[in-house]
């Protein structure tokens, strides 16, 4: 935004304020004996931010709760930290040396981590001590043994009995390696001792009655939970350091200067002001900022990001000069009382637009950092490989999708998946869409989220599901396409209180339809596209019941020479082609095994995997592959594709179907000669020569028995494995 001047000069005339500051959230306590517990901690699980910052208050002894009852001595704001009480490390019965790696206290999972700058690691014995982080050292100090010196001042840890030093690194958990520790000689012969304590701890001498110390630990705040915080001034990023070259990114809140009470955590709480302060410019530029100081003001950044040791970055600057009227003279009470009134007013006036300010530069920021987190870099480079990539995708807003899904109403949802939730919205020029809103994700998640906007933007296929667009400045990202009114395949054949079953006209016209989208992926797109998880719950159906395929959060790009990918096995347990799964080479056949079990659901209307069935028959494919060697398959058949198919026909389709479900997947057809075969059954419905040799079938029995397992427990176990 351009640069501006606020016209406001508000004179600083008053003494302290009598207002009451706040600690605690409306209609909580905000002390527990003599310890004060500021929001975002609260005692009880309403007055917290969330689960983790709850505190128990027993006996007027405040705790943690979520971290295993530690006692809570102190919560300091400024520093972001919360002093806790923990068990010390020693033995004063057995010899330290016989002690293994001692687990003291695990943060993971909480949103706290053993603080770097206030904490110091403390060995006092003899010999040597370290903290480990997954089985690699972290920090250590050793110490030189003397009979004639005996310390048990912490303070004076300089190495002779007794040493201290500091960790390098903020710490999720930790071990004490104590192997190399004697207990002190001399004097009363005191236990060998390792621990990490608070720099500032009162506990300046150690003895064998003394069973806790107290540690630093360093909270953070995420995202969501700056929803139900409102900083009364400020917040500023915090960049914490955890090791091996990561950091996990906080939040703060940073008070107004001036304020010596109050909490600045909620927006009532910034109360007890000492001074009052005249804003005089914003968003100087280095000229200014000499300015600023040659007059004797101070300058701050209001645009800035902070790391637990300081100052990173800083952008829009603002100066501030204060004045603390002493002594208030008789002869200008008239002009001041003016003068505040006025002040008043234009303070007023000025607040409004500066919270509005904040709030859009806030806004503007979270989007910002949401399209970074959610794989906008990943798009970037895909504009860079492909100009022409961000012509076949729109950007959406978050306000758009916001409005158009009635704020992601559950009214709307049309249903769930493992990649995310997919709502019904309507844009503002009248089109249904889809909205896909993944879940919370990691990385590799948001590689196949960018992965599937990629691919989408790349198909133009009249049986697969066309992209509209994506939106990354949400804190989970959003995928618009086309909306298909008529719900699933699987729906339609698996639901019992479905009116209008498919008939075999309808069967057989899907069937040539998703094998044609199939064929397409594989053979006509200018890179070969693997779908990877070809199922009827990912294939739509429109209100004429032609098909669309969807769903390509595990497709993936394949290079033309290449016959295969090596991947980890993914995809649907029953779908997925047993070839693969035991060599973890995933070929453009494996989409044939699929479809070829979408092929038989067909045929019998029952599900890929049966729960009244028991041993290899729960397998769709393994029961169909058998009725067929026994010549029993029209056993099987749904008794409306009989009804209205003959013989032959129902013959030909089981043939394409078992030649898909070839466990040697070079045996198999390709897509193309799929579609070939089943126009011509549509077009003809000529009964084809059935194939009746099954050699090749029992060959395949016997692979499918040793992949699924020849009993119901094995079968369940790999099922379990998939699950996970």
């Amino acid at each position: 935004m351009k640069l501006f001047r606020l016209l406001m000069i508000l004179l600083a005339l008053t003494t302290s304020s009598t207002a009451v500051p706040y600690y605690a959230k409306r209609g909580c306590n905000d002390t527990c004996g003599q310890v004060r517990i500021p929001y975002p901690f609260g005692i009880g699980k309403n007055c917290s931010v969330n689960r983790w910052y709850t505190v128990d208050c027993n006996s007027s002894t405040p705790y943690l709760s979520a971290l295993n009852d530690l006692e809570v001595l102190h919560i300091n704001l400024d520093n972001q930290t919360v002093t806790v009480n923990v068990s010390m490390i020693s033995d004063c019965q057995n010899p330290v040396r016989n002690s293994s790696q001692i687990l003291n206290v695990n943060l993971d999972g909480s949103p706290f981590l053993f603080s770097r700058r206030y904490n110091k690691f403390v060995v006092q014995g003899c010999g040597n001590a370290v903290i480990l982080d997954e089985g690699s050292v972290v920090t250590g100090c050793s110490t030189t043994c003397r009979d004639d010196f005996v310390s048990e001042n912490i303070s004076n840890c300089v190495g002779i009995n007794c040493c201290q030093t500091i960790v390098p690194y903020n710490l999720k958990s930790y071990s004490l390696n104590l192997t190399s520790l004697e207990r002190q000689v001399g004097g009363d012969a005191v236990c060998g001792w390792a621990f990490l304590m608070d720099e500032n701890s009162q506990v300046r001498s150690l003895a064998k009655n003394i069973s806790h110390v107290p540690i630093s630990l360093l909270w953070t705040l995420t995202d969501s939970d700056f929803y139900l915080i409102d900083c009364c001034y400020t917040i500023d990023n915090v960049k914490v350091d955890v090791g091996n070259g990561k950091s996990v990114m906080s939040f703060k809140c940073r008070s107004f200067p001036g304020y010596y009470e109050g909490n600045y955590y909620i927006g009532n709480g910034c109360d007890g002001m000492e001074v009052y302060f005249l804003l005089y410019d914003v968003l100087l530029v280095s000229p200014e900022l000499q300015k600023c100081r040659s007059n004797g003001g101070s300058y701050y950044s209001n645009n800035t990001e902070y790391n637990e040791d300081g100052l990173v970055s800083n952008r829009n600057w603002i100066c501030m000069y204060s004045a603390l009227v002493v002594e208030e003279k008789q002869s200008r009470v008239v002009i001041l009382g003016v003068s505040i009134s006025m002040g008043v007013l234009l303070l007023a006036a000025m607040s409004y637009v500066l919270y509005k300010v904040i709030k859009k530069t806030k806004a503007r920021r979270r989007r910002k950092r949401f399209f970074k987190r959610n794989g906008g870099l990943l798009l970037k480079q895909q504009e860079e490989a492909d100009p022409s990539f961000f012509d076949k995708t729109i950007l959406f807003t978050s306000r758009e999708l916001e409005k158009a899904t009635d704020y992601f109403n559950e009214n709307r949802i049309l249903g769930r998946g493992g990649q995310g939730t997919v709502y019904k919205g309507m844009l503002i020029d009248g089109r249904i869409v889809a909205v896909k809103k993944s879940k919370v994700v990691d990385e590799s998640q948001l590689e196949q989220f960018i992965n599937e906007v990629v691919i989408l933007s790349q198909v133009n296929h009249r049986n697969v599901v066309k992209l509209l667009g994506c939106c990354l400045e949400t804190e989970v990202p959003l995928l618009v396409s086309e909306f298909i009114s008529n719900g699933t395949l699987y729906d339609h054949l698996h639901n019992e209180t479905n009116d209008s079953p498919i008939s075999l006209n309808m069967r057989l016209q899907i069937a040539t339809e998703v094998a044609g989208a199939v064929s397409y992926l594989h053979s006509a797109t200018s890179i070969p596209i693997y779908h990877r998880d070809i199922k009827t719950t990912n294939i739509l159906l429109d209100d004429k019941h032609r098909a669309k395929v969807s769903d390509f959060g595990t497709s993936r790009f394949v290079s033309i020479d290449q016959t295969h990918l090596t991947t980890l096995v993914t995809g649907t347990f029953g779908y997925l082609d047993p070839e693969y799964f035991q060599s973890s080479q995933f070929t453009e056949k494996s989409d044939v095994y699929s479809f070829g079990v979408v092929l038989v659901e067909l045929l019998t209307g029952e599900m890929p995997i049966s729960l009244t069935r028991f041993g290899e028959n729960r397998s769709l494919a393994t029961h169909f592959l058998l009725a067929m060697e026994e010549g029993r398959v029209m056993s099987i058949i749904e008794a409306l594709v009989i009804k209205e198919g003959t013989r032959d026909e129902i013959l030909t389709v089981a043939n394409v179907a078992m030649r898909c479900l070839n466990l040697n997947g070079k045996n198999r057809p390709t897509m193309k000669e799929v579609v070939a075969e089943l126009e011509t059954i549509r077009a003809s419905h000529a009964p084809s020569m059935v194939l009746t040799d099954f050699q090749q079938v029992m060959q395949a029995q016997e692979l499918q028995m040793i992949t699924y397992g020849e009993s119901t427990s094995t079968f369940t176990s790999v099922e379990d494995n998939y699950s996970q």
